[in-house]
Formats: C-alpha cells, sequence, structure tokens
C-alpha cells in the first residue's frame, strides 16, 4: 500500500467515525425529543382529566347569593328555597331534592301544583340544592349515604319537626332511595320513631349495576340508550376519574342531558318544555339555566354521574318497607315515553318491592311532574294515606 492509499484509508475511516459519530448524536437526540414529547403528551393528558376548582360562594370575594343557606355540622352551606303554606300552620312538611342539571329553582311542586291544593293540604315545601349545585357547598366526600345525612340534617336545622316527607325528581328521585335506606328511623327519647312520614319518586334514575337487576333486563334496556350514554355512563361506573374529560373533550359526544340532545325528549317532554317557558317569568328562567353549574361543571353534573352511576353501597331492592305499621307510604312515578330513564327496570323494580305504590302515566315523557295538575295529583296521592 501506497503512502497515498493509506492517507486515503485514514481520511475515509475518520469520515465513517465522524458520520458514525454524527448518527449516534441524531440518535440520542431523536429519543431525548420523543421522552420530552411523551413527558410533555402525559402532562397535557393529567392536566385535561383534573377539574378546575368550584367557584367561590358569597361575600366578600364569591358569587351572589340569591337564597337563604344552613350551616351543616361538617362546615358545609346547604341553600334552599321555600313555599306554600307557612311551615308554622303546614299539616305536611315536603323537602324537595331536584333532578341532573337543575336546582332548587326546578321545583315540579312550584310549576304543576295548584295554589288552591297546597292551601287545602296545608303543604310547606323546601327546596335544595344538592351539594355542588347551585348556591350549596361542595362535598369532596359526598357518598350515595352522605345526602341522606344531609337531608337529615337540614331538617333539624329547619325545625321541620319529627316528621317530613321527602319527594325527588329524576336522579334527586334516586336519591330518595338513600332516604329510605339510611334515615327512615331515629332515635328520640329511647324510642324508635319513624323519621319520614312518606316518600315520592318521580321518574328515579336507575344504576343499571344494583345486583338484583336480571342482566337480561338491563342489557335490553341499556342497549336502548343512545350510543353516547352508553360510553358515558361506562365511564362514569368504570373509571369515574375520566368522567370530567370525558364530557369536556370535542373527539366524542358526551352526556345526551349534557350536550341536550333532542333524541332523549319524547314529545310529551317538549310540550312541557314549552308550557313551562311559557309560563315562567324571565327571572325563574334565567335562575333555572343558570344555577345548575354556578359553580362549575365538575362538582355539579360530572361528581353526579360518579355517584348515581358508580358503586352502591346498597340496591335498593333489598330494602325493607319502613312502613310496616302503615303511617306512611311510598310512591313511584313514572312515564311509560320516558326516554331517558327505562320504564321497564321501574316496573321490575316496583314489582320486586311489593309495598311501592307504583304510578305509570299512559303516553307520559320524563318530565311529566311539571306537566299541568300532575303536582295536584302526586300531593293528593302522597298525603292521602
Amino acid at each position: 500500500m501506497t503512502m497515498s492509499d493509506g492517507l486515503k484509508k485514514s481520511l475515509s475511516d475518520a469520515s465513517h467515525t465522524t458520520r458514525k459519530h454524527k448518527t449516534d448524536c441524531s440518535s440520542g437526540v431523536l429519543k431525548i425529543l420523543l421522552v420530552v414529547l411523551f413527558a410533555e403528551f402525559c402532562a397535557l393528558a393529567y392536566k385535561a382529566t383534573v377539574p378546575p376548582p368550584p367557584k367561590k360562594l358569597g361575600p366578600p370575594d364569591g358569587l351572589p347569593l340569591t337564597s337563604p343557606r344552613i350551616q351543616l355540622s361538617d362546615g358545609r352551606y346547604l341553600s334552599y328555597t321555600e313555599h306554600g303554606v307557612s311551615k308554622d300552620v303546614a299539616k305536611s312538611k315536603i323537602i324537595y331534592v331536584h333532578c341532573f342539571d337543575c336546582s332548587k329553582y326546578s321545583d315540579p311542586f312550584a310549576f304543576s301544583a295548584s295554589p288552591a291544593v297546597v292551601e287545602q293540604l296545608g303543604v310547606y315545601i323546601v327546596a335544595l340544592d344538592r351539594p355542588g349545585y347551585g348556591e350549596s357547598d361542595p362535598d369532596p366526600k359526598r357518598t350515595v349515604k352522605s345526602l341522606a345525612l344531609d337531608i337529615e340534617e337540614l331538617a333539624d336545622k329547619l325545625n321541620l319537626g319529627q316528621k317530613f316527607y321527602v319527594a325527588g325528581f329524576s336522579m334527586g328521585g334516586q336519591v330518595i332511595w338513600s332516604c329510605l335506606k339510611y334515615i327512615p328511623h331515629r332515635r328520640v327519647i329511647l324510642l324508635d320513631i319513624c323519621m319520614l312520614a312518606g316518600a315520592v319518586l318521580i321518574s328515579p334514575a336507575v344504576n343499571y349495576w344494583w345486583h338484583n337487576l336480571p342482566t337480561n333486563l338491563t342489557n335490553e334496556a341499556y342497549s336502548r340508550q343512545l350510543q353516547q350514554d352508553q360510553w358515558s355512563l361506562r365511564v362514569a361506573h368504570y373509571l369515574p376519574w375520566l368522567t370530567y374529560w370525558w364530557n369536556t373533550q370535542s373527539w366524542f359526544p358526551g352526556f345526551s342531558v349534557i350536550t341536550q340532545n333532542p333524541a332523549v325528549f319524547s314529545p310529551a317532554d317538549i310540550e312541557v318544555a314549552a308550557k313551562l317557558t311559557a309560563i315562567a317569568n324571565p327571572n325563574q328562567v334565567e335562575l333555572m339555566r343558570t344555577q345548575p353549574r354556578l359553580q362549575g361543571e365538575y362538582e355539579s353534573i360530572h361528581h353526579d354521574m360518579n355517584i348515581g352511576w358508580g358503586k352502591w353501597e346498597f340496591d335498593p331492592m333489598d330494602l325493607q318497607n319502613p312502613f310496616q305499621n302503615g303511617n306512611g307510604s311510598v310512591h313511584l312515578w313514572m312515564g311509560d315515553d320516558d326516554r331517558i330513564i327505562p320504564v321497564t327496570l321501574q316496573r321490575y323494580i316496583a314489582q320486586q318491592l311489593g309495598w311501592i305504590k307504583y304510578h305509570e302515566i299512559v303516553g307520559a315523557g320524563h318530565t311529566f311532574s311539571f306537566a299541568d295538575e300532575m303536582g295536584d295529583n302526586i300531593l293528593k296521592e302522597l298525603l292521602s294515606h
């Protein structure tokens, strides 16, 4: 090999080494970039699943309050409104629990119960904002049981006496099962005195994972739900930490009631909505529209989904009649054209709990309790027993 050949080989080897070094450097830089990008993606993904904190309420720097509130033993506040006859002269006192994505201002008795019937029956009604809704403080430790205890404490703080009725619509109706489970009785002067005088569940939400519901029945009812709702409820049940993200992202449609998909409303529901808009004053309409998510979406509607369709501590079909002495009654009202809550599951529940007084309205949708005279009918049935 000549000197010239040796020089060429040395230069070639040096060039190869340089290229290899550059390739190694480029590969190392690419790996670092990929790691950084993946970490950034994970950070963004995590951030998207973490809901913002709720907005502050009341003075000095919170949102203005429109109604009175009582303070619970844990320091939280519950907001409420009252209507009907005066509490001091009332023959019957009712605590009303509102539905999903609503507030204390969406009380069917305030719209469909006539003043004459309310006066005749001597009914006082207090409607509360559930925790995280409207002007009631959120409850980070909220469970299926906790709201029933909140209702019990609300009754005590308002001096409703030893007996009162509870009524709830849709998701609020589901809460009534918890009241029947956890606060039907309490100890008063060493005697077991019935706390609840009676209860009404109006189009109550059903948890498809209650273990006493037959699989074939729940599968059939679940398959009839909109595809977006099937996915939304699965997320709430199996992956509750993703509920906020699922219902705020724009890739897939969220829960239909949140997105106001018209497919879940029957013709009767649309008619009821039109009448409500016509009879409600502008201030009522504005309060009904703005109050539910006043503090933000997570502590109201998303937390609600996680509780309502999450893992329950009991199955309503395991409940015993709390009024075995005939000193009260439980009523379940349902429209047979309800496209949000399957009527087939309500029929089964009512059959299993023979002590439930079941009322099914032909041609009615989910919101039938707001229709003309329905408030009168529900109150008369409840208070005549």
